[in-house]
């Protein structure tokens, strides 16, 4: 048996491993769990260059395993403007004010983390025209599907009087045709995300096509530097392994670069991002990325889609009339006949399918999808999973167990979790349906449905603590069952689960002897934590692959 290079003793190890769930200790080589066991024995198999580190009880548990990331998006946003514990028209404006104080070089001032009632008034151009006229200003809102964009932006990237988008994406233009500020979907504002030169970044979720020209070595350099400065990010909280819910070949290849380099320092899966003006021909290309990596540390193997918005825009689809819009329901991506046909090709060549469904009616349209290609194709074990499943009709609950589906779901997500405000989220489901939206027991328990959790970051914060406060304590909405999952459910679906619903279970996601050297240590016992102080508790380390790569009270260690 070779020498640890690491042992950790006096924990509280969650080993998410049904076998043997609990152990006090355990050992680390080559980048694999060596042993797990009591204290004394584990103790036994150090060398005299084994590191040991007393963990004093506290929890440690496998590497968290985020399902559902943005990771160019959230690496690029860190250097952002952030408004998400701002409310109201003077914090925002006097946030704008200092930013720009502090980056007069920049093109285009960026803020993240707007809700749609965040201003004392509608947000147009005009309103963010009084906070900053000058020089182009944009926000994001929390949801990543609507910027505001002042006049000076607007006027710099020539979206004022609109601009030719897809079906679904939109410069929303006033009674006299100019831009009122709104810009809907990626390739609305992927003009203004253009100005701050992150356009190569957001091809993968923007378009799913590759740069139109081959990147210099310094863009390249560039888009590396926010990638990695995001899996450091996401490693300072846990995180050892994510899905990158967007990408293309690029992306890709700029990890594998990383890779040769010595700089890549998470597990990372990357989907082909097939969008509504792409023919079948087009998952030749998802094959080919799938052949093309395919290691422990990155791969493919998946085909990404959006069936539809967000609710706060009106652009999830709906299978009834927004209650606050009558006659509008918005409409699916992907034609139902359309969608059946892709989901078929997608499942016929051993891929894997993920679709961003909220609206009931998208959730609908994909189940009919991926339903449509088991009967053509045969069932196997394909693990396709729905993102988001915001609303659903209580009928097609029970049809996600019986198709094998993954329901990635997000507890920072439900309004009044945590950043997301109550309004007016609540108000465009309507009163009558919010029985039916953000069931996280419901589907599990009654649908049959496998559970993988995440944070969609950065859409929402990407501390995983967080996320598992947000889902044990979240609060049922009036007249509402309680939809929460357990604690230890919880984080079976931060880990374990995450791993089952991205077909790496075999390398990740459980501790046990064999598998890959992934774990974090919390900063107490989050068994004995107060469920209100779970926040609180901190990560005091994350080794991936037997390296640590987030040690408290110490820097991070880049690869």
């Amino acid at each position: 048996m070779p020498t640890p290079d690491l042992i950790v003793t006096n924990a509280r190890i969650l080993t998410m491993d049904r076998a043997c769930p609990r152990a006090e200790a355990i050992a680390l080589a080559g980048g694999q769990i060596l042993a797990l066991g009591r204290t004394p024995e584990i103790l036994a198999l150090a060398g005299p260059a084994t590191r040991v580190i007393d963990a004093q009880g506290r929890s440690l548990l496998p590497g968290f395993f985020e399902g559902h990331v943005h990771l160019g998006l959230g690496g690029a946003e860190l250097s952002h403007l952030h408004l998400d514990t701002l409310h109201g028209t003077a914090a925002v404006s006097a946030a704008f004010r200092a930013f720009g104080a502090r980056h007069p070089e920049r093109p285009l001032l960026m803020a993240q983390g707007a809700d749609y009632g965040m201003l004392d008034a509608p947000i147009t151009r005009h309103a963010l025209d009084a906070m900053i006229a000058d020089r182009p200003i944009a926000m994001m809102s929390h949801d990543h599907h609507t910027v505001w964009a002042n006049t000076a932006a607007l006027e710099a990237t020539g979206l004022m009087r609109g601009a030719p988008t897809p079906h679904g994406h939109e410069v929303v233009l006033d009674e006299t045709g100019l831009a009122t500020g709104e810009l809907r979907e990626f390739e609305a504002f992927g003009p203004i995300i253009a100005m701050i030169g992150e356009a190569r970044i957001n091809l993968g979720i923007a378009t799913g096509e590759e740069p139109a020209r081959p990147p210099t070595p310094e863009e390249r350099a560039t888009d590396k530097a926010m990638l990695l400065a995001g899996m450091m990010h996401c490693a300072k909280h846990g995180v050892t392994s994510l899905v990158n819910m967007d990408g293309n070949r690029y992306t890709l290849e700029l990890l594998s670069e990383m890779q040769a380099e010595g700089q890549l320092p998470l597990r990372v899966k990357v989907p082909f991002h097939f969008k509504p003006h792409m023919g079948l021909e087009a998952l030749e290309r998802a094959t080919a990325m799938t052949r093309d990596f395919d290691s422990d540390w990155l791969s493919s193997g998946f085909v990404k889609m959006f069936m539809d918005g967000v609710i706060d825009s009106r652009t999830a689809y709906m299978l009834n009339d927004y209650v606050d819009a009558p006659g509008h329901r918005s409409e699916p991506l992907f034609a139902p006949e359309t969608f059946k046909a892709i989901a078929t090709e997608i499942d016929r060549r051993g891929l894997q399918i993920a679709v961003h469904a909220i609206g009931d009616g998208a959730v609908r349209t994909t189940i009919d999808g991926i339903e449509a290609a088991q009967e053509a194709n045969g069932p196997r074990d394909a693990r396709h999973r729905i993102e988001h499943i915001e609303l659903i009709d209580r009928s097609d609950i029970p049809r996600l167990g019986a198709l094998g589906l993954t329901a990635s779901l997000q507890p920072p997500h439900p309004p009044g979790a945590m950043e997301f405000p109550l309004e007016p989220t609540l108000s465009r489901i309507g009163r009558a349906r919010w029985p039916d939206a953000y069931l996280w027991k419901t589907l599990k328990a009654e649908g049959g449905a496998k559970i993988a959790y995440s944070s969609d970051w950065p859409v929402t914060d990407v501390s995983v603590l967080r996320g598992i406060h947000a889902g044990v304590t979240r609060a049922p909405f009036e007249g509402c069952t309680d939809e929460r999952l357990n604690l230890m459910e919880t984080l079976y679906a931060y880990t374990a689960g995450g791993a089952w619903a991205a077909h790496r279970d075999h390398v990740t996601g459980t501790l046990r002897a064999g598998m890959a050297a992934d774990l974090v240590m919390l900063g107490g016992n989050i068994e004995t934590c107060a469920p209100e102080a779970i926040p609180d508790l901190g990560i005091a380390l994350t080794v991936c692959g037997g390296r640590i790569l987030w040690e408290a009270d110490t820097a991070p260690t880049a690869p």
